[in-house]
């Protein structure tokens, strides 16, 4: 697996970085994890057809996660052409989710007669799921969205690469990552408490617990990107756009 961060910020740029979106590279082609609404702006700095991706993930239902599919397949009708079959696979609500989205932007979007079938996919909790280039296991997390927020843990090419989603710290993303060659972590801030998400004081205690083989930081606040020396003194790897990993 080869990884690369399109976007590896908040929902409001700190630092001045793109919306969540990684692009998975297997032998089986391309997927997305997370899709937020700058998608296309980092697929064409990185000269990434979108063509090429076959399953897009979405670990929840907040825009800077999954509004990117309104643009993603705005531009597959009217720019690429697109005639593959594209998978989108999501927490329960994904499909109206995203249709209640594409008509608010762009009112009668969602009855475009495409060229290619969109498949909606919705995970079974705790439940490993062959679909797309993985099999995907999610693990339900603490962010509420309307919907059931996920960890999700993909095991492809015989590795295993996780990502926590965005959530405060639950046990539930232990099992997530134990054993992972790489466990994305949201790390939002630095010591101060912000509801639902994760902090660097609360995720460094429990680093250990992980059981992951290596441990990369995203989704960081301003706060937590002014203290990001002392995350890699403690030897996890830091998320910043366009950063390449093999996993």
């Amino acid at each position: 697996m080869k990884l690369t961060m399109i976007g590896s910020g908040d929902a409001f740029g700190s630092g001045g970085r793109l919306q969540t979106c990684f692009h998975v590279e297997t032998r089986a082609g391309a997927f997305l994890i997370d899709c937020g609404a700058s998608v296309l702006i980092g697929l064409h700095r990185h000269k990434i057809d979108p063509n090429t991706i076959k399953t897009i993930y979405i670990s929840h239902l907040h825009g800077d996660h999954f509004s990117g599919l309104v643009w993603f397949l705005m531009h597959a009708y009217y720019i690429t052409r697109r005639t593959e079959l594209l998978t989108i696979v999501g927490p329960p609500g994904i499909a109206e989710r995203y249709h209640a989205a594409t008509e608010v932007l762009f009112p009668g979007s969602s009855g475009l007669r495409r060229r290619h079938e969109v498949s909606f996919v919705e995970y079974k909790i705790g439940q490993p799921m062959e679909v797309g280039q993985a099999t995907v296991t999610a693990y339900e997390v603490s962010h509420p969205s309307g919907a059931p927020s996920c960890a999700l843990r993909f095991e492809a090419d015989g590795r295993t690469l996780s990502y926590s989603g965005d959530t405060e710290w639950v046990d539930s993303v232990i099992p997530c990552a134990n054993g992972a060659d790489l466990f994305i972590a949201e790390c939002y801030g630095y010591d101060k408490p912000v509801p639902y998400h994760t902090n660097w004081k609360t995720l460094s205690a429990n680093l250990t617990r992980l059981g992951a083989k290596r441990v990369l930081i995203t989704h960081m606040n301003n706060d937590m990107l002014a203290h990001v020396d002392e995350a890699k003194s403690a030897g996890v790897l830091l998320a910043e756009d366009g950063l390449v990993l093999d996993v």
